[in-house]
């Protein structure tokens, strides 16, 4: 395990033990309520920037479980890490206390679609064609404000419409999203491992104090 742990520093574009003091550095800060995560957005809306950055280290974790999904498209595990936060703090932004929803299970979309658009405008070859990643990006997008606004799952034809492109290609869009990315469970192993090796051995989906996967994935699963 210490050889992995090399090579996803490696990726990170970092040292071993620089991996390992930001993994230990997010991992403990702890999860928040919804009630708590109502009252940050509503006073990170009013202009608090402390609430905004409550909110946000609180779900740093999550950023980079979705992250080390990217590491194999040419960008580095710091670079794609940077570009997921620049969505974390977008999620910030657009949260609709009110919907009903986790803040991580709307956040997760906007982590996504900013490490999506990195690797858009990026030059490496090793990644989505560029026509996926743009379609990929504008059926997320569009799949989250409608689960938002409808307050309930999407069909593809609604996805297709908002986004302006074809039903063949939101499908294509929902198939391609469905296969990249699974999320991870919480980051924190029954062992009570501390280090970057925690991270790694996680490979199994959903966990209700992690956030609702189910719900997340709801509105792109049931329009195939």
């Amino acid at each position: 395990m210490a050889a992995d742990t090399t090579l996803l520093a490696s990726r990170a574009g970092g040292t071993t033990d620089l991996v390992e003091s930001y993994w230990r550095d997010i991992r403990h800060f702890e999860p928040l309520s919804r009630a708590q995560e109502a009252d940050l957005v509503q006073r990170a809306r009013a202009g608090d920037a402390g609430a905004a950055d409550t909110l946000v280290t609180a779900n740093l974790r999550f950023v980079v479980s979705v992250a080390k999904k990217y590491t194999s498209y040419g960008m580095s595990f710091s670079e794609l890490i940077a570009e997921g936060n620049c969505g974390l703090l977008e999620a910030v932004k657009r949260f609709d206390e009110t919907r009903g929803f986790k803040f991580i299970t709307y956040a997760v979309w906007w982590i996504r679609q900013g490490i999506l658009k990195a690797l858009a405008e990026q030059s490496r070859a090793a990644r989505p064609p560029m026509s996926q990643v743009n379609d990929l990006k504008k059926v997320e997008k569009n799949a989250a404000r409608l689960t938002q606004k409808l307050g309930r799952s999407p069909t593809a034809e609604e996805i297709a419409a908002s986004a302006d492109i074809s039903l063949e290609r939101a499908h294509s869009a929902i198939e391609l999203s469905q296969s990249d990315l699974s999320l991870d469970a919480p980051f924190s192993g029954e062992d009570g491992d501390d280090s970057i090796q925690a991270l790694l051995a996680m490979d199994d989906p959903g966990c209700d104090e992690c956030f609702d996967q189910a719900a997340l994935f709801r509105a792109l699963h049931e329009c195939i």
